[in-house]
């Protein structure tokens, strides 16, 4: 599916992921063009042995079958991984509405990175959210504590105004039942206590081995943006942003290297409908664009 809409302020295609390098892909963007985009990138951290955890053997606390496998496209040398970093970010910076926000993924290997590279380029951090993960992959080694949460930076492109749309609204009432850190009519905190457990229709069509729940990434998209905006993912994987912003009745730009990925989200894309309620945001900005 390839639509415009008269509504954005660059007539840009959308609703398509892009088998193609993130800062080729977004090069080929204009200015200010985006309303969210929700950047997972490598994290730098495949230096490790090949670990499994087979769940034939029942184990408490042990919810399935894990694994740490070594991809290439995670392994950089420091100097290659901050340049990588700063190249991807400028043009993320570049394409972002002013009005829009950009929520980036990281572990203490790389969010270091970029925190730096973001106040280099004068993105401003507005929140640093601890992602709480209740059924983290265990410390088999038995020789360090065990890593139970991931960072998120909520970010913006910058700049004194500070126009970035925040649902305040949603953030403080909304159906957080799943998180056991959020009371209804509470401000909503920055450490969200959300598992890392995906539901089986999220699997169905194979999965990506950094694969991030739906309703962590459903979550960031109420937050900071509007039914009909357009959602960039310049590491697209599986393909979930993207689906989650299907669900939530907006937009959607992917960008992914391996081919492999890209046929597993357009799999999970066809599969996929609209929130009720986000059906006829999407039906009559579509039909905007007809006119």
């Amino acid at each position: 599916m390839n639509h415009t809409t008269d509504n954005i302020s660059a007539n840009i295609p959308f609703d398509y992921i892009s088998n193609t390098d993130c800062i080729q892909g977004m090069k080929s963007l204009p200015e200010n063009c985006v309303d969210i985009i929700i950047a997972d990138p490598p994290y730098n951290l495949s230096k490790s042995g090949e670990w499994k955890w087979d769940n034939s053997i029942s184990l408490s606390g042990m919810g399935g079958n894990w694994n740490i496998t070594n991809e290439n496209w995670d392994d950089m040398s420091l100097e290659d991984y901050f340049n990588f970093t700063f190249a991807w970010l400028t043009e993320a910076k570049r394409i972002l509405k002013p009005t829009g926000s950009m929520w980036i993924f990281g572990t203490y290997h790389n969010i270091g990175i970029i925190n730096i590279a973001c106040q280099m380029l004068g993105i401003e951090i507005i929140n640093e959210v601890v992602w709480y993960k209740k059924n983290a992959f265990p410390n088999l080694s038995g020789r360090r504590l065990t890593a139970s949460h991931e960072t998120i930076l909520w970010t913006h492109s910058g700049g004194k105004k500070r126009n970035y749309y925040f649902d305040y609204e949603y953030s403080k009432n909304g159906d957080f039942s799943d998180d056991t850190l959020k009371s209804v009519g509470k401000q909503m905190r920055t450490v969200w206590d959300l598992s890392n457990n995906k539901k089986q229709d999220e699997l169905k069509y194979g999965k990506h081995p950094t694969q991030k729940p739906i309703k962590v990434l459903t979550r960031m998209i109420k937050i900071s943006s509007k039914p009909g905006d357009i959602l960039l993912t310049p590491f697209a994987g599986a393909g979930s942003e993207c689906v989650a912003a299907k669900i939530t009745g907006r937009h959607y730009i992917g960008f992914e290297l391996e081919k492999e990925y890209c046929e597993i989200a357009e799999k999970r894309l066809e599969h996929t409908e609209p929130e009720s309620g986000e059906q006829i945001t999407l039906f009559q900005t579509l039909e905007g664009s007809k006119q």
